[in-house]
């Protein structure tokens, strides 16, 4: 017994940092390779920082209210598709005001859009917390509604849009640093201090553990999901609304290509299957782990489609880290 307790010590912390690790060795072998085969270096560039940053936030934005619905042990399909609606929704709203319709028509579009992350997380929530619906399949459900609610809007096209605060907004700097990206950080932030720090958090990381015990606790768990639910559907709009602004277009499939990366992230970052663990700081390492590997693919000359391979890897690499520490913990117990 003892020597099992003692492995498990001495594995544990080692697994709870993999993804620190992980993030260390793909950038240290990116930039040998660099080095070694093209001469140059691939992390110390203003160009490259930046495109990892970008890639990494457009993934965090979809990634940040989904960490918070895992850890509770819940998922939320439908984020894809809530970013895709928001962007289409936004693109809607600015053409309604003219090219010359400025910054005004810019926070009108932000605000639709925003409200149409909100009206998904709602349904979401209600099919969840009310009917008791598996999220599962709650929300498959909705990214259908949400697919199809979009592409009717848009009527099955992309919604181009010709204003100049928009563009701005995504694709502008701060010094040197990237709105999108900018962005990325304070909901981070935001969203960490909600886990970390307030009652609202602790309740979250107790409702993945065991729903019975916050039940009895007294904690409205309804209204806690809904919370829940509609928190990740705004994040994912928030995300739509960046790719509105960066592409000068709306599109019902803006979130589409991210949704694998984002569900990647959050469980690379360190949350469980079963909730009850996950933190915000985990998926931002989680998002730059799949930055760094879409960029350093790229950057080797590898074709686009190797990106998929590699993600789904490092996904299959997380589960087994996962329950290889629910497994050590057991021993530890």
């Amino acid at each position: 017994m003892n020597a099992s307790a003692n492995g498990a010590s001495f594995w544990k912390p080692l697994l709870n940092l993999w993804s620190w690790l992980f993030l260390a060795l793909i950038l240290v072998f990116f930039e040998i390779y660099a080095q070694v085969e093209v001469g140059t270096t691939f992390l110390f560039r203003v160009y490259s920082l930046q495109s990892l940053a970008i890639a990494a936030a457009q993934i965090l934005l979809l990634a940040l209210g989904l960490t918070l619905v895992v850890v509770a042990g819940h998922i939320d399909l439908s984020i894809a598709f809530s970013s895709g609606f928001a962007a289409v929704t936004m693109a809607l709203v600015v053409n309604m005001f003219g090219a010359d319709g400025g910054v005004l028509a810019l926070l009108a579009g932000l605000a639709a859009g925003i409200l149409a992350g909100v009206s998904v997380g709602v349904v979401n929530g209600w099919l969840v917390s009310r009917l008791d619906v598996p999220s599962f399949i709650g929300t498959l459900g909705t990214y259908g509604i949400a697919r199809g609610a979009a592409l009717i809007v848009a009527g099955g096209a992309v919604v181009s849009i010709q204003n100049e605060a928009a563009r701005t907004f995504g694709n502008g700097n701060v010094f040197g640093v990237p709105i999108p990206v900018l962005l990325a950080v304070v909901l981070a932030l935001v969203c960490h201090y909600i886990l970390t720090y307030t009652r609202f958090g602790v309740h979250t990381y107790a409702l993945g553990a065991s729903r019975a015990s916050v039940e009895r606790a007294g904690v409205d768990v309804k209204r806690h999901l809904m919370i829940l639910f509609v928190i990740s559907s705004v994040t994912a709009a928030i995300g739509g609304l960046v790719y509105t602004g960066r592409f000068s277009a709306g599109a019902a499939n803006a979130g589409e290509p991210i949704l694998l990366y984002a569900v990647a992230a959050v469980f690379i970052g360190g949350a469980s299957l079963t909730g009850g663990q996950g933190t915000i700081t985990g998926t931002v390492v989680g998002s730059l782990i799949i930055a760094v590997i879409q960029f350093g693919l790229v950057f080797s000359g590898l074709p686009p489609y190797w990106q998929f391979i590699a993600v789904g890897f490092v996904i299959i690499v997380a589960v087994i880290v996962d329950q290889s520490r629910d497994r050590l913990t057991g021993a530890r117990s």
